[in-house]
């Protein structure tokens, strides 16, 4: 089985991160698609984000009319923070040998792979698909020097895809501001944040 894996904290979840594990399904063949909300990120500690249980109903929301992608809590389950490395680990104890892991990313995230926690490893668990970003050059040849086990020519995969410039964080805005974001993130969702009152503040007046 060729299984991906989208991570992210998804709060929310946006059209380009549904359209990433689209292209990548397809070019890449995938069986499945992981779309695995982040429990408690280390490069988030001073960062206030929406409740486990929100984030994960968006994502269900995003996702239901499409049977590629699936919703995995693997990261809240655990205690501590959430790495990569961990999950992967996590995976492969999960889905035996017999499945390759495709673990999908943006260029941006891509580029700071050496300072993530065991990167050698995450690259011995699984293939690294990073979607290009126009007028991004990944430092291919830093990344390499920096991972002298690793034979990156084999285990990065670059995915040209068409890309919707935006993120989550733009969105909290647009919201909080009473900007219109359709055709930035799934109905849906947009209906969720409403009825839960999401990312709107104590002046929300829209």
């Amino acid at each position: 089985m060729r299984l991906g894996i989208m991570g992210g904290t998804f709060d929310p979840i946006h059209n380009g991160h549904l359209l990433i594990a689209q292209e990548a399904g397809w070019r890449l063949e995938l069986d499945r698609v992981l779309f695995i909300p982040t429990g408690n990120p280390p490069h988030k500690q001073n960062h206030e984000i929406a409740s486990d249980e929100h984030r994960c109903r968006m994502v269900q929301l995003a996702i239901a009319d499409n049977p590629l992608f699936e919703l995995s809590t693997i990261e809240l389950e655990r205690q501590g923070f959430s790495y990569t490395v961990d999950t992967l680990e996590a995976l492969h104890a999960r889905y035996g040998p017999g499945t390759d892991f495709y673990f999908i990313t943006g260029a941006d995230a891509a580029a700071d792979l050496l300072t993530w926690h065991l990167p050698q490893r995450i690259l011995e668990l699984a293939h690294l698909v990073v979607a290009e970003r126009p007028g991004y050059q990944l430092p291919v040849a830093k990344l390499q020097a920096g991972l002298p086990g690793i034979n990156l020519a084999k285990r990065l995969v670059m995915l040209d895809v068409p890309m919707v410039e935006v993120s989550s964080h733009e969105l909290r805005e647009r919201i909080a501001r009473c900007i219109p974001v359709k055709y930035l993130l799934p109905d849906e969702v947009m209906a969720y944040i409403v009825q839960e009152k999401l990312y709107q503040g104590d002046n929300y007046r829209c």
